[in-house]
């Protein structure tokens, strides 16, 4: 395996999570990165709309951050989640483990703060350079020549550069360019539903008002709503309801329609959120997209990473993790190709786009899961048979969820043996049946 000698001029376009993250890992490596942002720097920003605040970090994700160094210290600022608590109609609670032990836990990270951490580490290196408020307007495949124009001002300026790395999201400015050319596939698939959020504030005291080391889910069927804790102890809430319908955003028009809608579905939560209808009125409902496209790369000169890419639904809290492991991913991609920058940009995609795909279809699934399943006693009972398989045969057996969260088992195989599993189970179970049947039959004789 050759190893790359070349120090690379690189254009950055996104100064997102993964995008930072990137540029660390490319000016670690020793090439020269400069970032460009078409919002204001979040470090200095009083407020960034349009974002969840609050992410989901997981084995993926930390495997990304710790090649550079920075996972200790993104993790100090985060709150371990050690499983599901289920809110029923009546207010019940029941809670549902993540893992098989406190130590397999996902972690509530705030996206600004880790935006923030990224900005810094980036901005600490030599050789790193950032601009914002800066909106890329145009890419050359041809040349990896970028145009951006600024915000305020309007002026414009052309880089040019040796690649340019599409990070900007799933509205990307880079993808959008590279749809323009002959053979390169795009495709979106909105779902029927939206989301707000709220926000569950500190109590009086100052502290937390539900459990903080745990995703709180509200299931209605055919809707729901999470809860993830902040480090201020606040919560940060996501409704998710149809668009159109009884029960969708489209009939939740007034204060006295919230109101009357929290009091019927989520009525332990309503006195929680002193500030509901606000937060509820202040902003139309948000989509939810899924995204795929094809090829990530021309030549040499472009390549696209995260979202821009491959857009995936939030509900196995997996888009940020999977983003970072693009990252490390493409950085060894690169480092293990020589100089030949086109060979590393068609192994990485090559490597990562079945497994994005593989998340794209787990994520839909997990949507139907949390707002329909996990309160029905036929899910607990699978959970329940799934921790007690992987406790007696913890090398054969481990939960689908386990291998995507705790594991970096790559997507697509932990699909398929997760559906091999449940095909081994199925057999034992009809053979254990038969078994009995003949059993019960020689006995009876």
């Amino acid at each position: 395996m050759s190893e790359q000698t070349t120090s690379w001029n690189v254009a950055l376009v996104g100064g997102g999570l993964a995008g930072t993250l990137l540029a660390v890992h490319l000016a670690r490596a020793g090439h020269r990165v400069a970032i460009y942002e078409r919002r204001e720097d979040v470090r200095s920003a009083r407020l960034v709309k349009g974002r969840s605040i609050n992410l989901a970090l997981s084995t993926r994700g930390i495997h990304a951050l710790d090649e550079v160094g920075l996972a200790d210290e993104v993790l100090r600022q985060a709150i371990p989640m050690r499983g599901r608590m289920i809110h029923s109609e009546r207010g019940e609670l029941s809670f549902q483990r993540y893992g098989k032990n406190d130590g397999e836990v996902i972690h509530s990270v705030s996206r600004n703060g880790l935006n923030k951490v990224l900005l810094d580490a980036a901005s600490r290196i030599t050789g790193v350079s950032l601009h914002f408020q800066e909106r890329c307007v145009d890419v050359d495949p041809t040349s990896a020549s970028a145009e951006f124009e600024n915000v305020q001002t309007h002026a414009r300026r052309r880089v040019e550069t040796d690649f340019v790395v599409g990070a900007d999201g799933a509205f990307s400015a880079v993808r959008n360019r590279l749809q323009r050319l002959d053979g390169f596939s795009y495709s979106q698939s909105y779902e029927a539903y939206g989301y707000k959020e709220l926000t569950i504030p500190p109590a009086a005291g100052g502290g937390f008002r539900l459990e903080p080391h745990a995703l709180h889910i509200w299931p209605r069927r055919a809707f729901m709503m999470i809860a993830l804790p902040n480090t201020d102890a606040s919560f940060t809430c996501t409704l998710f309801l149809p668009l159109e319908g009884p029960h969708g955003f489209a009939s939740l028009r007034s204060e006295s329609a919230v109101i009357a809608y929290f009091e019927r579905w989520f009525a332990d939560a309503l006195p929680l959120m002193p500030t509901l209808t606000q937060d509820f009125l202040a902003a139309p409902a948000s989509t939810l997209v899924t995204i795929r496209c094809w090829p990530w790369s021309v030549g040499d000169k472009v390549v696209l990473i995260g979202d821009a890419c491959h857009t995936v639904l939030p509900f196995y809290g997996q888009g940020m993790n999977a983003a970072f492991e693009d990252v490390s991913v493409l950085g060894a991609c690169l480092r293990g190709s020589g100089d030949d920058r086109q060979r590393a940009f068609e192994r990485y995609a090559g490597a990562r786009k079945p497994d994005v795909d593989a998340l794209a279809h787990l994520a839909l699934e997990n949507f139907v899961e949390m707002r329909d399943r996990v309160a029905s006693r036929s899910f607990l009972l699978k959970k329940r048979l799934e921790r007690g398989l992987h406790r007696l045969f913890p090398a054969w057996y481990i939960p689908l969820y386990s291998l995507v969260t705790f594991t970096r088992t790559p997507y697509a195989k932990a699909m398929a043996r997760a559906h091999a599993q449940a095909r081994a189970v199925r057999l034992i179970v009809l053979a254990g049946a038969v078994i009995l049947l003949f059993a019960g039959i020689y006995i009876w004789r």
